[in-house]
């Protein structure tokens, strides 16, 4: 129980901290600051994993990094947080060294997105449905449902 509170403490003044940019240009502060927010990932928390996800998918070094990151908005976005989702849907849309492009999964994930209340899920999935891509193919009305 104690544990779980310092846990958030820690947590929360690492994302204050992280505003501060002086903190995050120093490395020591910025190690600290990266285990918090790994730490309330991998507790469990649904924005931490979001959060840390997006940092790790985007800034992170080697591949390693970009796949946990990946591998951590997945979570979150199975656990509804459409940011996440719709990051997710991006990626696979884009493919990776290891897997080719799949417009079914990226569709599957802006669907989710869109109940979550993302607002830029309905306009991939729009184009995408009108476009067609790897997996997927083209269906004009879905395209009409996702555009109104």
């Amino acid at each position: 129980m104690l544990w779980r509170f310092k846990a958030r403490l820690s947590y929360w003044l690492a994302r204050k901290l992280f505003h501060r940019p002086w903190c995050v240009r120093q490395p020591r502060i910025w190690r600290w600051m990266e285990g918090q927010f790994a730490r309330m990932a991998n507790l469990g928390d649904t924005r931490a994993q979001s959060f840390y996800g997006h940092i790790l998918a985007f800034r992170g070094q080697g591949l390693g990094a970009k796949e946990e990151g990946v591998r951590l908005l997945r979570l979150a976005a199975l656990s509804g947080d459409g940011k996440a989702a719709y990051q997710v849907g991006v990626f696979c849309l884009a493919g990776t060294l290891s897997k080719n492009p799949d417009a079914a999964e990226a569709a599957r994930w802006w669907t989710m997105a869109v109940k979550a209340g993302h607002p830029l899920a309905a306009n991939k999935l729009s184009a995408l449905y009108l476009q067609g891509g790897p997996g997927l193919q083209a269906d004009p009305a879905l395209a009409r449902h996702y555009q109104s």
